[in-house]
């Protein structure tokens, strides 16, 4: 009996842990992205907003094609029909463009829930469809929403696009009029700053749930084995099309964000090639990760922004028409590579690599 207590006593006691490395790097982290807007310039805020958008766009299209195996060319369409939402609920009118000149917040509100009802329309298609097949269905999207947006006029502005108006929350609004906060001017990027971190958080922590939860499993399910997940009574079709409105609610939430960062929305923006960057996004990230989206938004959607800035100091960037590689196609070649890359020596993305680092620092942990 002795002997039994005395193993007893010896042996470590799990109940009250240390924090975790990972706890004091999240907390820092936190505390320097709120930070930001007191030292950093215009330029940076608006790339970081650009990424943040982009992380929210990309935790949606992960969640239909890196969790549930549905291949969506499409995505860029639903950030459209957000972003276009938004304009035509929030904007007056006037000029010969439809403005129902609605609260902004219920704006968003809204424009979210449209693009859902967009996706809605479309989910018994991508219920029953699967594969290159979804994909090639998705890219109709792309053809119609651009032949909408360059001759509806009255809703989209045509070729030039039309004035995003500026989001009102709580008495604050989002636009350039000037805010001392510790003798710090804000204008609308440091505002907006703090509301892109909101939503994009708000995304993620749900996006997690649900990955965590029942319906992750069934959606993985559904991924890795179709007739298994209907054998053991996942509703797959249902599924399928559950996840595909989620997705779209998720991409034209980031549209809102978009439209609200630029202040004027453009149909040229909207097109296959932002479809790609999505897809790309979540691969080189890690495919049905919500961290993996985040840091291939954060990749794809920054590298342009920075090879722009400093294309002065690159090799072979220069500005365009000047003889050397554009800021924007020298950023494709670089992520083009960094998908093949990671298709090759790092199927899990780029959030697989940081995992297996953890795991190799503290071989015990419970992953």
């Amino acid at each position: 009996m002795s002997d039994v207590l005395a193993d007893t006593a010896a042996k470590p006691r799990r109940t009250l842990r240390q924090p975790h490395a990972r706890t004091y790097a999240a907390a820092a982290g936190t505390l320097l992205l709120l930070a930001l807007p007191f030292y950093v310039d215009r330029f940076w805020l608006l790339a970081g907003l650009f990424a943040m958008a982009a992380a929210i766009g990309a935790i949606g299209i992960n969640l239909l094609t890196g969790a549930t195996g549905q291949l969506s060319m499409g995505h860029a369409f639903f950030l459209a029909v957000g972003a276009y939402s938004y304009c035509v609920f929030a904007a007056e009118g006037g000029d010969g463009l439809t403005g129902l000149g609605l609260p902004t917040w219920l704006a968003a509100v809204l424009a979210t829930l449209v693009a859902g009802v967009a996706g809605g329309l479309f989910s018994p298609i991508a219920g029953r469809l699967q594969g290159p097949y979804l994909g090639i269905a998705t890219i109709a999207l792309i053809f119609i929403g651009q032949h909408v947006l360059f001759n509806a006029r009255e809703l989209t502005g045509g070729f030039n696009g039309r004035d995003v108006p500026p989001l009102s929350l709580f008495g604050l609004t989002f636009d350039d009029s000037e805010l001392l906060v510790a003798n710090v001017p804000f204008g609308s990027a440091e505002k907006l700053w703090y509301a892109g971190l909101v939503l994009l958080l708000g995304c993620a922590l749900f996006a997690r749930g649900v990955l965590r939860g029942r319906p992750g499993r069934a959606m993985n399910a559904i991924r890795d084995h179709r007739i298994a997940a209907g054998v053991i009574g996942v509703p797959v079709a249902r599924y399928r099309a559950a996840v595909f409105v989620l997705s779209s609610m998720y991409a034209g939430l980031a549209g809102v964000l978009l439209a609200l960062v630029f202040q004027r929305t453009v149909p040229d923006y909207f097109g296959i090639t932002l479809s790609l960057e999505y897809l790309a996004m979540i691969v080189i990230g890690g495919l049905g990760s919500v961290s993996g989206a985040v840091i291939g938004a954060a990749f794809v959607s920054l590298l342009p922004q920075l090879l722009t800035r400093y294309s002065d100091a690159l090799p072979l960037v220069s500005a365009p028409g000047t003889g050397g590689i554009a800021p924007g196609e020298a950023s494709r070649y670089l992520y083009g590579a960094a998908v093949v890359a990671v298709v090759l020596f790092l199927p899990g993305g780029l959030v697989r690599v940081a995992a297996r680092r953890r795991v190799a620092r503290n071989p015990g942990e419970e992953r």
